[in-house]
């Protein structure tokens, strides 16, 4: 980043960049000038670069086209180291043993699987779908894919078959990769029972591309009969003799905005929006985000907990562009010991260590402290995201994991695949905030329509276009309908991200407060449900609390509403009285009257998605009323049912 920096400053002698303030304001005040170079300094290969950045008179729901005249391949960028001897991936999980590629021989598996590919009548902008564990096989596939100019997408076998069509019916793949089964938290899980299923209601698919995941596929003509047009993995990337293969990959030279991927929006209470994004715009971002951001080299060794069908996967896999090791794990985080991706952290000599909110204040529940028994000396970043990180899990990362890190609590989202605020190498780390607004994102907190606040509460509102905007929603009609109702409704020409934000002044640090559509606001004053479960997480020991959900219920009869607080509770412990009017003072006494919950009601469960974020919107739409249709991304649909005819709010 400071080298960054002093290059921009001998570059642009007329404008003062003496710090990252100074850097930031003039990313996004001149963004021609700054994406540039951001391209330059990051070494992105292409054919042609172009002159054209942007047109910045164009209005940013119109979609911007950046590098109009760039020609690239998202793959071939991932694919530029072809040692033998540099390691690619290290893979391992539950019940699966460690393997390991070189850059030199992921290269010649994606070079065969590519033409294979080619062979099945595969072409530039068909859709690859993968229903898949985090696997080396699922990178390999995603880069073929991608080297042809294909489209890929990607969800885990944790989701239901409900949940799998609900995406892939609506993007038509022509290839579906696979496994027969997963292991997790201990268990085998079949998936050849789900699989059939998907595949008999997707009549799109031409060819099923089967790994052998556990074990080995005892019965392949049995496999075969019950899985239309399947194949093994093996087979099918030996589909063209090794003599016939071309030496080299033909990387496909497509514009900066040609669609790459596909992800989807949570959908937990409808059909998941499918968000297209550019090869060129995730790129040049991620690129941004490691390089500058992350200060990630060849050198490093890269580990990110997380799935096929969470961002992250794409956010990970991007580490292969700076020439960095990636470490693939499938499975449970806590399997065998809650310490264990602590200990492979340490063999394996991890430098940068992702993953969620969630799981670090699991480990400080748990009383699980690594750096009592792990070494940890190479760990020089921990990335946190899913949610935002508490102001106690700072304290926990610093005194329980290792006082010298970077801990990048960091927050974007499926809809731009990478982030708004993050990490920030050459700035300081305050507790219980995200340390800087990423350079080129023009975000701001907004009050009202145009009207920024800072030390405040407000809407999250991108001004300024960025490369990393979806180029369309896949199936949108001509008018793009979809895309401008997800991200330009509410304000006219600006991004409208749907999460509550507080910006600080001072130190220009972000913290997150929830979803906007899941604010709170009673009597007229808005604030994030985090601000509570801020107070209550700190009642959790003493008080036997397991979780909790915090929601507005609309008033009948009025243009108001009122804050409601479910606790689920350990087991021998229930919502007492007295820790009723314990919670409400200390509500009152650190937060305001206003933020104190008109009821505080036990509940037996809580919904989550399947990527461990609280489901606040659809309880919220259950209490005003409404019917909520759980879908296949809810990792725990049945407890929705809880939250219906709940007697002590019916009036």
């Amino acid at each position: 980043m400071e080298k960054f920096r002093r290059r921009m400053q001998e570059t642009y002698k007329d404008v003062p960049l003496e710090n990252y303030k100074d850097l930031w304001s003039w990313s996004v005040e001149h963004p021609e000038h700054f994406w540039s170079e951001v391209w330059d300094y990051t070494h992105i290969i292409s054919s042609k670069k172009g002159s054209h950045v942007l047109d910045v008179h164009q209005p940013m729901d119109s979609i911007p086209v950046w590098f109009q005249e760039a020609r690239l391949n998202f793959a071939e960028n991932l694919l530029w180291c072809k040692s033998a001897d540099k390691t690619a991936i290290i893979a391992t999980g539950e019940g699966r043993d460690e393997t390991s590629m070189s850059f030199a021989e992921l290269y010649q598996q994606v070079l065969k699987f590519a033409e294979a590919l080619k062979s099945q009548g595969v072409e530039k902008g068909d859709r690859v779908a993968a229903y898949i564990p985090h696997c080396t096989e699922a990178i390999i596939a995603m880069l073929a894919t991608l080297s042809i100019g294909a489209i890929w997408s990607s969800t885990s076998p944790d989701f239901g078959v409900t949940g799998v069509l609900d995406r892939f019916t609506q993007i038509q793949p022509k290839v579906l990769i696979s496994v027969n089964a997963v292991i997790y938290n201990g268990k085998t899980l079949d998936h050849l029972s789900k699989l059939k299923t998907v595949v008999q209601d997707l009549p799109c698919v031409q060819k099923v591309i089967l790994i052998p995941f556990v074990g080995d596929i005892a019965h392949r003509e049995d496999m075969e009969k019950e899985i239309l047009y399947s194949v093994t993995w093996s087979d099918f990337i030996n589909t063209i003799p090794d003599d016939l293969l071309p030496s080299e990959i033909q990387f496909a030279q497509v514009p900066f905005h040609h669609p790459a991927f596909i992800l989807f929006s949570s959908g937990t209470t409808g059909l998941p929006k499918c968000i297209v994004h550019s090869g060129g715009g995730l790129l040049l971002q991620l690129k941004k985000e490691h390089v500058l951001h992350g200060n990630m080299g060849p050198e490093d060794v890269f580990f990110y907990y997380t799935t096929t069908g969470w961002m992250m996967w794409n956010w990970l896999v991007a580490g292969l562009s700076v020439g960095a090791t990636l470490v693939v794990w499938d499975g449970s985080p806590f399997k065998p010991s809650p310490l264990h991706l602590w200990q492979l952290a340490d063999k394996w000599k991890v430098t940068h260590f992702g993953t969620s909110a969630k799981y670090l204040q699991s480990l400080q529940e748990a009383k699980v402290y690594p750096n009592k028994t792990c070494d940890l000396s190479t760990l020089k970043a921990v990335y946190s995201t899913g949610s935002p990180l508490k102001p106690e899990s700072f304290d926990f990362v610093y005194q329980s994991i290792k006082k010298d890190v970077m801990l990048g609590s960091i927050t974007g989202g499926t809809d731009i695949c990478s982030l708004f605020a993050g990490h920030n190498v050459s700035l300081p780390v305050y507790r219980g905030e995200i340390q800087c607004v990423c350079l080129g994102m023009h975000i701001q907190a907004w009050a009202e329509e145009g009207k920024a606040v800072y030390a405040q509460a407000g809407d999250l509102v991108c001004v300024t276009p960025f490369p990393c905007m979806p180029v369309a929603m896949y199936g949108d009609d001509a008018q793009q309908s979809k895309y401008k109702a997800a991200y330009f409704d509410v304000y006219p020409h600006v991004w409208y991200h749907g999460d509550f934000v507080w910006i600080n002044p001072d130190t220009g640090g972000v913290v997150m407060l929830g979803r906007s559509d899941g604010t709170l606001n009673p009597n007229g004053v808005r604030f994030g449900s985090a601000e509570i479960y801020n107070v209550v997480d700190r009642l959790h020991d003493a008080e036997g609390i397991e979780d909790s959900l915090c929601v507005g219920q609309k008033i009948k009869g009025e243009d108001d509403e009122r804050v409601v607080l479910f606790l689920k509770m350990k087991e021998g412990h229930a919502v007492t009285d007295g820790l009723v009017q314990r919670l409400k003072t200390m509500i009152r006494q650190e937060l305001s009257p206003r933020h104190v919950p008109a009821f505080i009601l036990p509940i037996a469960d809580i919904p989550y998605t399947i990527n461990g974020k609280k489901v606040e919107v659809a309880v919220k739409k259950i209490l005003s009323g409404k019917k909520v249709v759980a879908t296949g991304t809810l990792a725990n649909p049945e407890s929705l049912e809880l939250f219906y005819d709940i007697e002590a709010l019916a009036q």
